[in-house]
């Protein structure tokens, strides 16, 4: 299979003058911590539709030209390539029509609604490829897929020029990576250059490494917090151009993903979906594992805000910040408020308290279970106040 070249990116940036941002590079002071070295966060957050999407569709509706693209086009996507596809059409004054999950987050479908996109919902993400092909079979509409074609990578990979341009030493790019379109352009556009070019997958739903250790695109089952990149199988065309561009594959399971969001809102200042913090994630749980300067693309920020909330809970739980803990104590007045008052001896802050006096649970009588949510420091403040009430003589344990 013919690659696409750093000649075909080049074209592709040239289309898109005036269509998308040239996204802003920020250093991270937190991540350049866990690297031992500078790390910039490549902001395609902040990206016209939220993320690097409309990159690759702009390119590949315009390259049809008004001929081609006159029937329309249609897509299926969770989100991100939605909106993408949506804008790009309008911007080319043709039709789209998007299938996506009936589960798909609502500002991702009132966004695409919003630039003009005909939304269909299906039960599934797996039957949107299925629905959107059949439509195109139907219809005559061209099927925009959103990562498994040359005009896609090639309009993804604009983001590598930009990155060689805002941190020309750059000896690492981080990626996240799904059906691979992101990190075939960026690494055909950095190839010869002597980048390591590395994917962050998420590892509930992880296609590349057995796809790449059976040296073709092979169909995994899972689940994760990372719509964005839940791609079950690899595409023939990026399947080629990760195999031999791409450095290596390492996956991040979905704490590291929810500590990632966190620490990007918290430390960063910045609003990233899960996906999008999938490399963020990467070089906070492998220090120092790649050259510096490293720069992590931060791909998308299409959170939805109810997700949001749990993911900022899930995310303070993994980084030992929001505690629950148990404890067994005399159902006699008082000894709630010594628990209480130890807790804050020693800085944690009860937030929650649930008192358990059902039966059945295997304490004996005339005790009580008491439940606590309280907020600590880190997994080594939260543990020593465990160990203080132990101490005290409480029967207590993490939940």
């Amino acid at each position: 299979m013919e690659l696409v070249e750093r000649a075909d990116v080049e074209a592709a940036r040239v289309a898109l003058a005036g269509v998308v941002r040239t996204t802003p590079v920020a250093p991270s002071r937190v991540l350049s911590g866990f690297a031992g070295g500078p790390v910039s966060l490549k902001c395609e957050n902040l990206q016209r539709t939220g993320s690097f999407k409309i990159r690759g569709a702009y390119r590949r509706i315009e390259r049809l030209g008004p001929e081609g693209r006159a029937p329309g086009v249609v897509a299926a996507s969770a989100g991100n390539h939605a909106q993408g596809v949506a804008l790009a059409a309008r911007l080319l004054d043709t039709r789209a029509t998007v299938f996506m999950p009936a589960g798909a987050p609502l500002p991702k479908l009132a966004a695409t609604r919003g630039y003009g996109a005909d939304v269909q919902l299906v039960d599934t993400f797996a039957e949107t490829l299925e629905a959107a092909a059949a439509f195109a079979e139907r219809t005559g509409a061209v099927l925009i897929h959103p990562f498994d074609h040359p005009d896609i990578v090639a309009g993804q990979g604009t983001v590598g020029l930009e990155i060689l341009e805002q941190v020309p030493d750059v000896a690492t790019i981080v990626v996240c990576t799904g059906g691979g379109g992101l990190i075939s352009g960026i690494a055909a556009a950095v190839a010869d250059r002597g980048v390591h070019v590395v994917g962050a997958q998420a590892a509930g739903l992880a296609a590349w490494p057995p796809s790449l250790a059976a040296g073709a695109p092979v169909t995994v089952t899972g689940a994760t917090i990372a719509d964005g990149i839940a791609v079950p199988r690899p595409g023939e065309v990026t399947f080629a151009h990760v195999e031999a561009l791409v450095d290596e594959i390492v996956t991040v399971d979905e704490e590291a993903l929810a500590r990632g969001v966190l620490r990007s809102l918290e430390r960063e200042k910045l609003l990233v979906e899960p996906a999008g913090a999938a490399a963020v994630a990467a070089i906070a749980e492998y220090p120092e594992r790649w050259a510096a300067p490293v720069v992590a693309v931060v791909s998308g920020g299409n959170a939805d805000p109810l997700m949001l909330v749990d993911l900022v809970r899930r995310g303070l739980v993994a980084a030992g910040r929001y505690a629950s803990l148990r404890v067994r104590l005399p159902d006699r007045p008082g000894y709630l408020a010594d628990v209480l008052r130890r807790v804050g001896a020693a800085g944690g802050n009860v937030v929650d308290v649930e008192h358990r006096r059902l039966m059945g649970s295997g304490r004996s009588l005339g005790a009580v279970d008491v439940a606590l949510t309280l907020e600590a420091r880190g997994h080594e403040h939260a543990a020593a106040i465990l160990d203080d009430l132990a101490g005290a003589g409480y029967e207590v344990a993490p939940e």
